[in-house]
Formats: C-alpha cells, structure tokens, sequence
C-alpha cells in the first residue's frame, strides 16, 4: 500500500496498526462509532467521511472509485438543472409569444412583429439547447480529432 493514499479496505489494518480503538478513531474523525463500523466492515463510505479519515491518517484519499462516483453524481445534477433551464426558457418563449399571436391574428400588420419574435425566440432556444443536449459533447469532439488527424 502507497503511503500516501487511502482505500476503504485499508481503513480497519491503519487503525489496529497505531493501535487505536474504533471509539478513538471515531473522536479524533469526528465520525460515529456506528460510522466507522461500516466503513470497516465494507459498506460504502461518503466522500466527506474519506475526507475526515483521511486527514486522522494524515494521507489523501485515492479510492478512484469514489471520486468517480463523486464525479459522476455531480455531472448528473448539472445536466438536470440544464434541462430544467431549457425548459423554463421554452415556458417563457411560449408565454412570451402568446399576445403577439393574438394580436397578430386580429390585426394582419402584427404579423411580422409576431414572425420576428418567433424567429428570435427560435435561434435563443437553438443554441441553449446545442448545450444542453450536448450536440457538442466529447463523442463530437472525438468524431472530429479522428477525422482530422485520422485516428482510429
């Protein structure tokens, strides 16, 4: 095991190394007992209580697979709240041509008023949503180095 790094497997044999009690290692974390039993018995342990164990045994935490995992949650929410903007600002487009449109039914002049809302709205709500919906993402990216410099 590097020195320098943590693993959740490694946890319980660091503890009974320095010959601590697991009621020790909770205080000096600021974790529960019940919080340290888990860890040590394999359960899945929060990034914040790596983080707190970590810094009890004074290395960094390396468990790619929780970072991974951190990582991952994280780009989740992120994408949801960028659908859930694209659609607020859809709701608002809808709404904001609704007077317009009746405006322009009863009076034939309004219709280019109308047209050229509809048009504005179109093009805001076209590149919101190239980035949300990731037209540009990483498989684009790819698509295009490979072709560029012919990559497999």
């Amino acid at each position: 095991m590097n020195s320098d790094t943590i693993k959740l497997r490694d946890i319980k044999k660091m503890r009974l190394e320095r010959h601590w009690s697991q009621d020790q290692l909770a205080e000096m974390s600021g974790l529960s007992i019940r919080t340290i039993q888990r860890i040590e018995n394999g359960e899945n342990a929060g990034f914040e209580s790596l983080k707190s164990l970590a810094a009890v045994f004074e290395i960094n935490i390396s468990d790619s697979d929780k970072k991974d995992e951190i990582e991952q949650i994280r780009k989740e929410e992120e994408y949801v709240q960028n659908v859930k903007g694209f659609y607020k600002l859809f709701a608002v487009a809808v709404l904001s041509l609704v007077s317009p449109f009746i405006i322009a039914v009863n009076d034939s002049a309004s219709w280019n008023l109308f047209l050229w809302m509809l048009f504005s709205w179109g093009v805001i709500l076209g590149i919101y949503s190239l980035n949300v919906f990731d037209f540009f993402g990483e498989e684009w990216k790819r698509k295009i180095i490979k072709k560029k410099f012919k990559k497999k």
